[in-house]
């Protein structure tokens, strides 16, 4: 029997697959480990590749068996699917895992640090907020719709006619309704005030990370972008230029080319949502302050697309770029500084 140089990992909650293939491919391991017997396993084990899905949990273990000298890579689930051979089960995947992290090709994930995890959980309960504030404010619109009541659009109009509303409606409506509505109103501010709290913890933890400074520099992109990209991208020297960010944000073309003939497609869409909402909006909001600012010092590329191009589209050129030039500044180190454009 070979040695074990690779070793696949399935994760789970408490019962981890393993699938171990020598320098040639051949199969040496099948074993299957509880939770509490997964690091002593690995703590008698010589130095080998450990490749796990990038998955809940995943980041964790990576630190751990880093530690334990084991150089650990972590592959998206989508690249490892279509080595998964028969029916689904743990020991395929493991053994997919495996086969997937011996590919020269393949794309791994930079493991995060826990710093970076935690400001990536401050966000995604932030977004969690968001949506359920989104959620309330439907419920509030809908149920005094249904009296005849009707608030301007956004949510700070609701919250500054609902009171008036509320006051008026005590004379025509029933009080246990009225009681309702105040007692939605009241779950509506909390959650405005957690959203809040929340963004001030975000804005506090990259005050003293360098490369959250660095990014706030190039137009379209605050804290909360500045933050979501330095905590999401880890280590950028993963990414072999700005395009190649750009791509994996899914801010450039899909393609459905062949016979030498390219066909574009829309925005591929790929990648984390929410990052790319963030630079979307970031986008939006320079074509915004170009509309209101009273100078002429435009960008004479943004005035050149907005002649030829619909608002959407330009948002998008405009978020593709920001992707394209956080990358030269995370990767050199430098912050942005605007250069002049000469117009066409």
């Amino acid at each position: 029997m070979g040695e074990i140089t690779t070793i696949g990992v399935d994760l789970a909650k408490n019962v981890f697959q393993l699938h171990g293939a020598d320098a040639q491919g051949r199969v040496v391991l099948r074993k299957q480990l509880k939770r509490a017997q997964f690091l002593s396993f690995f703590v008698n084990l010589p130095p080998v590749l450990v490749a796990m899905e990038s998955c809940s949990s995943a980041h964790h273990w990576a630190r751990e068996l880093s530690k334990l000298g084991h150089q650990v890579r972590l592959i998206a689930p989508q690249f490892v699917k279509p080595f998964v051979q028969g029916s689904k089960n743990d020991v395929s995947d493991a053994h997919a895992i495996c086969e997937a992290a011996a590919r020269p090709t393949m794309r791994f994930v930079a493991i995060k640090t826990i710093e970076q995890q935690s400001t990536l959980a401050l966000h995604r309960a932030r977004q969690g907020l968001i949506r359920a504030r989104t959620a309330q404010i439907n419920q509030i619109r809908a149920l005094m719709g249904e009296f005849g009541w009707v608030s301007p659009q956004g949510p700070h109009q609701l919250l500054a006619n609902l009171p008036a509303q509320l006051e008026q409606a005590r004379e025509t409506l029933p009080a246990v309704f009225v009681e309702l509505i105040e007692l939605l109103r009241g779950q509506l501010l909390g959650l405005n005030e957690r959203i809040e709290a929340i963004t001030k913890l975000i804005v506090q933890a990259i005050s003293h990370d360098p490369v959250a400074q660095r990014l706030q520099t190039i137009p379209g992109i605050g804290p909360l972008s500045a933050s979501a990209l330095a905590a999401s991208v880890g280590d950028v020297k993963s990414f072999k230029n700005g395009r190649s960010l750009a791509a994996w944000l899914g801010l450039v073309p899909g393609q459905h080319s062949s016979g030498g003939k390219a066909k574009l497609l829309g925005v591929s869409k790929r990648g984390d949502s929410y990052l790319r909402c963030l630079l979307v909006h970031g986008a939006r909001s320079v074509l915004c302050g170009i509309e209101r600012s009273s100078s002429k010092r435009y960008d004479p590329w943004i005035e050149q697309l907005k002649q030829r191009k619909h608002v959407n589209v330009v948002s998008l050129a405009i978020a593709n770029r920001n992707a394209r030039i956080a990358w030269s500044v995370m990767a050199h180190g430098h912050s942005y500084e605007a250069q002049p454009r000469r117009a066409a």
